[in-house]
């Protein structure tokens, strides 16, 4: 073997090891002679990537704010009494004509098996809740605890207390419970509404498990899932499942933004979509449950329905944003204040109303006897009226219409309408419609009544006619028609193309 090779593949490194001690010399020299280092020197800089490398080796969790908050979310347990009901025969989980079908027809099934004899039985349920003050009291859903006949909830370190139920409030579906005790952990709810992208963790008792921590961001704001009339969900993709309901979701700094609810899934397990009451609304509503045991809104007494292009247009109005008056109601505080069908509330207080929903939002928010200024458009001229609220009926709720989104067949020439006079003189009776024709798409049904056509009333099939003939005489692309059905009076807006 080469003795030269070996040789200098000894030299190499100790040259190597030598200019890195001097190195090393001189940067220890530099930093007891002058006290501050400069960023630039050689030590400074491998002590910014060593910290950069431990960053990067140890990313940032959330396990700091669980520590806080966790120890407030209980898991609520609640008895109830069930009615129990027969299944029919359709209802069976059985093929029909089968055995176990014709058995089970003929003898009924055992207790606890998917026919349960008739009677009075006792249930159970579970879900998640959160402290929100030191002496007890907690938020939970109203479908947790709703006819609840005992109520229990076990906090983080295992203990099981009796809780009360103070008051609840379906509309929001939120409810507020009352352990004894006066050292309880609690959290705060957020004082300001969270933004689309923020991270979110949820936690609550998912399946039963107890203390469980999700996940997510904050995917959208303002949703509408149909539970009620004054819908304003936030949207997370933090994994929610059953359990998980009535149980929080904090932001980072450990702040409530909202109740969990709901779940969307086809399964029935999550898959991303969790929808939470925002903390604003918790606020009120749980201040007054607290307060008095119930909650009161304020009313306006008027069916409004989202005002559309289409409905905009036919009304002068360039811009499809309000809310459209289908029907005053007796008695109302709209009635008193002058407003009428066809007016279209663009905003409160000064405030522009986005839709329907936002005006049932706002004002339901309000407490009854409050005084508001709405700004009207009528006949495509704006106005002001001064309203004193009334107090929302339980026996009635200012429920915005949903939009159907149906859009209009141009090639369809009639409505696909059958009509006949109505009593009285008021309107005119639908008899008949054909499902292929284009008056279905709009949600026509037999026994609706055409109050109206181009503000014009109608009592008989031949004015009705004659009202579409000059509407399209006048040059208008379509015609407002105000209808009266079982669910109230509404507006709508047919192209001309369908008279």
């Amino acid at each position: 073997m080469n003795p030269a090779p070996q040789k200098k593949a000894r030299v190499l490194p100790l040259r190597r090891l030598l200019l890195a001690a001097t190195v090393a010399t001189v940067a220890v020299g530099g930093f007891l002679a002058v006290p501050a280092l400069s960023p630039y020197t050689p030590l400074a800089y491998a002590q910014n990537l060593s910290q950069e490398a431990e960053h990067v080796a140890r990313p940032i969790g959330f396990a700091d704010i669980v520590e806080k908050v966790k120890p407030a979310v209980i898991s609520v347990r609640v008895k109830m009494r069930m009615e129990s009901q027969d299944l029919s025969g359709d209802e069976l989980p059985f093929p029909k004509g089968s055995p176990m079908e014709r058995f089970f027809k003929r003898f009924g099934t055992p207790e606890g098996g998917p026919q349960a004899p008739r009677g009075r039985k006792f249930g159970s349920a579970q879900g998640s809740g959160f402290f929100i003050s030191a002496d007890g009291y907690a938020v939970t859903n109203n479908h947790v605890v709703d006819k609840a006949t005992t109520v229990e909830v076990s906090t983080d370190d295992g203990k099981v207390h009796s809780a009360k139920v103070i008051g609840t409030d379906s509309r929001t579906d939120l409810a507020l419970i009352k352990v004894d005790g006066d050292n309880f952990p609690y959290v705060k709810l957020a004082d300001a509404p969270p933004r689309i992208g923020d991270w979110v963790l949820a936690v609550g008792n998912p399946f039963g498990l107890g203390g469980t921590v999700t996940a997510g961001i904050v995917s959208a704001r303002g949703r509408d899932i149909g539970a009620g009339p004054y819908d304003d969900f936030l949207q997370i993709d933090a994994p929610v499942n059953k359990g998980n309901s009535g149980g929080p979701t904090f932001n980072t700094e450990g702040s409530v933004i909202g109740v969990n609810t709901a779940i969307f899934s086809p399964s029935g397990g999550s898959v991303g979509i969790a929808f939470a009451i925002p903390a604003d609304t918790v606020k009120n509503v749980v201040a007054q449950l607290k307060d008095k045991g119930s909650v009161t809104r304020g009313w306006i007494g008027v069916q409004i329905q989202p005002l559309t292009q289409e409905l905009a247009d036919s009304l002068g109005i360039k811009k499809a944003a309000g809310a459209l008056v289908a029907e005053p109601q007796k008695d109302s505080p709209a009635v008193k204040a002058g407003i009428q069908a066809g007016d279209v509330i663009t905003a409160v207080d000064g405030k522009p109303v986005i839709d329907a929903r936002d005006l049932a939002r706002r004002i339901s928010s309000m407490p009854p006897k409050t005084t508001v200024k709405l700004t009207l458009v009528r006949s495509g001229a704006e106005k002001s009226v001064d309203l004193t609220l009334g107090e929302l009926p339980n026996v009635k709720e200012a429920r915005a219409e949903s939009d159907q989104g149906r859009k209009s067949r141009d090639d369809e020439p009639q409505l696909g309408l059958s009509l006949t006079p109505g009593e009285s003189d008021e309107g005119v009776v639908v008899a008949d419609v054909d499902p292929q024709g284009p008056a279905a798409d709009y949600g026509f049904k037999p026994g609706d009544i055409i109050l109206e056509v181009a503000g014009r009333t109608v009592a008989t099939p031949d004015q009705l006619h004659k009202a579409l003939g000059k509407a399209r005489a006048e040059g208008k692309h379509s015609v407002l028609l105000r209808v009266k059905s079982e669910q109230g009076t509404r507006y709508v807006a047919i192209p001309l193309g369908h008279a």
